[in-house]
């Protein structure tokens, strides 16, 4: 029965995925009304994170933006779904990047680590990096519990030549070799083990974070930036992906540097466009502990 209904669901998806661009939105819309005035999905998990991290907000400007949120969630899985037949013309038109900074270190063939948040849709700049850029593109990604739509997602997401690797090898393929320079992308605003996690505040909370980008990037010794998916208001289903170094250098870095930046940095995009992150998340499920280790905390350089 279960592999019925997963043969069913993949169908479904697949035939969503063939609709046009302006079907998708409709859809969209649709979907997102329903979610959030009929099924009120996680309506409890937005308001309350909403309200911890923007604290400046009234009660319309939070209804405002959460009705924003759920059109920009649905909008994120639709067209996920058209990402199985969009061409590379596509992606080229819906997504722009000044990749000059990153030509540069091809030339000098250096690995780069790239650390982003669930900002906008990262399904499609996955694809949009592995068409545009020079550097083999390494994914670090979560394994789905079925086979058969992990493998579906896994075939989407490595159409243009992307490479996965599971979070729990993460470490070892980084330092593996390659034949070429590669970009290996990390996403870590996820809720993290808070017994190894960085501890810092982040949107007026106590927020671990997971540092996977600290020992990867000193492992490689290799630069560090940030990339922020911003939505284009004026065009829907169009994205700008800003790119910021974070260091050249990772190991002349106090410990947890790294991360302290690239979170305040991904603070100030949310903050620019509240309705383009993933409040339906549970972030702030776990308690900060009461004894921090040397290496849960910002580095303090005298």
């Amino acid at each position: 029965m279960k592999s019925l209904f997963v043969k069913i669901l993949l169908i479904t998806l697949n035939n969503i995925g063939n609709t046009s661009w302006k079907s998708i939105y409709r859809f969209s819309d649709v979907i997102s009304s329903a979610l959030y005035k009929i099924f009120r999905y996680r309506r409890d998990t937005v308001f309350t994170n909403l309200r911890k991290s923007l604290p400046q907000y009234n009660d319309n400007q939070l209804n405002r933006v959460a009705e924003q949120f759920y059109r920009n969630m649905t909008d994120i899985i639709l067209e996920s779904l058209k990402l199985q037949h969009i061409t590379r013309e596509e992606l080229l038109e819906r997504v722009s990047m000044d990749t000059s900074i990153f030509d540069q270190y091809y030339k000098q063939k250096k690995n780069l680590v790239v650390v982003l948040g669930h900002l906008g849709n990262w399904e499609l700049a996955n694809l949009y990096a592995s068409v545009r850029l020079s550097h083999q593109v390494v994914v670090v990604y979560h394994q789905l519990a079925n086979a058969s739509l992990d493998r579906w997602m896994y075939n989407i997401r490595t159409r243009f030549g992307s490479e996965l690797v599971p979070m729990n090898q993460a470490l070892q393929l980084a330092t593996a070799p390659r034949n070429k320079p590669f970009l290996f992308f990390l996403v870590n605003d996820q809720s993290p083990n808070p017994a190894r996690a960085y501890w810092t505040k982040f949107l007026n909370q106590e927020t671990g974070v997971f540092r996977g980008v600290e020992i990867i990037s000193r492992a490689l010794n290799a630069p560090v930036f940030y990339a922020a998916i911003m939505r284009q208001p004026e065009k829907r289903g169009h994205y700008q992906i800003k790119i910021e170094e974070i260091t050249e250098h990772p190991n002349n870095e106090p410990l947890n540097a790294i991360l302290e930046k690239q979170i305040k940095l991904l603070e100030r995009d949310i903050i620019l466009q509240p309705a383009n992150w993933l409040w339906s998340h549970k972030r702030w499920k776990h308690s900060k502990p009461h004894q921090l280790y040397p290496y849960q905390q910002l580095e303090s350089i005298e």
